[in-house]
């Protein structure tokens, strides 16, 4: 892509749903963001559009500037929208109106896996899940009611990035925590390893995308 999205694109990006990357706009507007590499057009009825992983940079900032009032703070899409716990957040809101965010955010995803999944699978992750990681296991760890932990505090679940290909670390509070966050992962399709942090000792999880 030589030139960056216009304005009237960077709005779509950034309004795509925060789960899903489900985009909505006029034709026009999703043609051109396919003719670029930053959507596509699902083959199956009703055929929505969704972003790329190009798209997805773009929409957290890595190729476009943040959008007028958002903050380091904020959710990707610059308008406080939601955005998976992925455990160390400070002053995050909980309560009723956070449980339905995550409940309909991961009703979302499991449909993108039934509409991009080849054989219309919800049992393992789809490609969106594979280009974010951290967000799709944080995901599927809080809609199960896992507690992230709180600022540096050690009173909940984080996901963090690792330097292996499809891979992301989960630490616990405690070993029951542990495990229980393996068993949800693993029901939500994702293969679980436990493992011991040679240097600490402490346990932790290492969890991958299942293909099959």
């Amino acid at each position: 892509m030589t030139r960056p999205p216009t304005a009237v694109q960077q709005r779509l990006i950034y309004a795509a749903d925060p789960a899903t990357g489900r985009l909505r706009g006029t034709d026009a507007q999703l043609a051109a963001l396919v003719g670029r590499g930053l959507a596509f057009r699902h083959p199956r009825p009703p055929h929505d559009h969704f972003l790329t992983p190009a798209g997805h940079r773009i929409r957290e900032g890595a190729g476009a500037e943040t959008p007028p009032g958002a903050s380091s703070g904020e959710a990707p899409d610059g308008s406080g929208g939601f955005a998976a716990r992925v455990g160390g957040e400070v002053g995050a809101e909980s309560g009723p109106a956070r449980l339905q965010e995550v409940r309909g955010a991961w009703q979302g995803l499991l449909e993108l896996r039934r509409m991009t999944n080849p054989d219309g699978a919800v049992d393992r992750p789809c490609g969106w899940e594979r280009t974010q990681l951290v967000r799709a296991a944080a995901l599927a760890l809080e809609a199960a009611g896992h507690r992230p932990a709180t600022g540096d505090a050690a009173d909940g679940y984080r996901v963090r990035a690792t330097p292996q290909p499809e891979a992301v670390a989960v630490h616990g509070p405690d070993p029951a925590a542990l495990r229980a966050s393996a068993a949800t992962l693993e029901e939500a399709g994702w293969q679980v390893g436990e493992y011991t942090e040679p240097r600490t000792r402490a346990r932790y999880l290492l969890a991958s995308p299942r293909r099959r």
